[in-house]
């Protein structure tokens, strides 16, 4: 198959994908616009598409079609959209939108092997797999996650306040300190700038990371790291409004100042990208050296 080929059964691909899967799309983008705990969705084609963009010379100088397996995962994609249509996931809308969306993302990505190849899929390994946060947490998993979030973001500030020596009794996600009780609620799980906490380490380690290791490691700090700084937060607003003003803990700083926050810990993260770089520098092999070998004659 020709290059222009390649690329025109592509786009052919791409296009039945959104006359099956354009409404599930429209229906993700809008969860994204309208729901805090899928806002990172916003980002996941924009930054794909940018990083395949960087990666354009060695795909066009890599293209060879693989039929096999490109055609066994339109299957397994088609399989899964179909699974979408039985009756347990119809009767939970959002089991079938996590179905479907999933179904895309393999139906362009086998679309990719099944044109571009498999030595295509293996340049553009991050930007395509993902692409498989674009699948929206079913409401099940959403709740479990945020309620994980609470009870850690509740259980860090109660030893925030034991550290600073306020007294302090931890009912459930209720912190109770002198003159005020502070519940940790679904709102305050800081489930949005988790996530987008998330996915922002995952893309700043692929871009300035080469060992798989530590990328692994900044995405490992990322999920702790982001409990901390929620913990952070409701210690700050909260001993600013006993202490300051309680006008904190309704003010502006309360319902906009996360984004602080998550400047913040994308600071950390930064620099921690910064260490691991220079260890990645110190271990990178040396410049190739000159060995020499006696010469027999001058020994003589």
């Amino acid at each position: 198959m020709t290059i222009s080929r390649q690329y025109l059964t592509l786009s052919c691909l791409g296009l039945i994908s959104l006359v099956f899967w354009a409404r599930s799309l429209l229906t993700t983008f809008s969860l994204g616009l309208g729901n805090d705990a899928y806002t990172h969705i916003l980002l996941i084609l924009p930054v794909s598409v940018a990083l395949i963009f960087l990666l354009r010379n060695s795909i066009l100088d890599s293209t060879r079609s693989n039929f096999a397996v490109g055609g066994a995962l339109l299957a397994l994609a088609a399989v899964i959209g179909g699974l979408s249509r039985w009756e347990f996931a119809a009767s939970s809308s959002d089991i079938a939108l996590s179905l479907n969306m999933t179904a895309l993302v393999t139906w362009w990505i086998a679309s990719v092997i099944f044109c571009l190849g498999t030595r295509v899929f293996r340049i553009a390994l991050f930007p395509l797999l993902f692409m498989y946060c674009l699948v929206p947490f079913p409401g099940i998993l959403l709740n479990q996650i945020v309620s994980v979030l609470q009870k850690t973001s509740a259980l860090l500030t109660g030893w925030f306040f034991a550290a600073a020596g306020v007294p302090v009794s931890l009912n459930g996600i209720v912190l109770s300190i002198p003159g005020i009780d502070i519940e940790v609620a679904k709102e305050c799980s800081s489930i949005r700038s988790s996530l987008m906490l998330m996915v922002a380490s995952m893309v700043l380690a692929h871009l300035f990371l080469r060992s798989s290791w530590r990328k692994a490691v900044v995405i490992a700090v990322a999920v702790p790291l982001s409990v901390i700084k929620n913990a952070v937060r409701i210690f700050t607003l909260t001993m600013l409004a006993t202490n300051v003003d309680p006008g904190f803990l309704t003010g502006r700083l309360h319902h906009q100042g996360g984004v602080v926050f998550f400047l913040l810990a994308l600071g950390a993260i930064c620099a921690l990208i910064w260490l691991l770089q220079g260890s990645e520098s110190t271990t990178a092999p040396s410049s190739t050296s000159v060995r020499t070998t006696p010469d027999p004659a001058a020994s003589r």
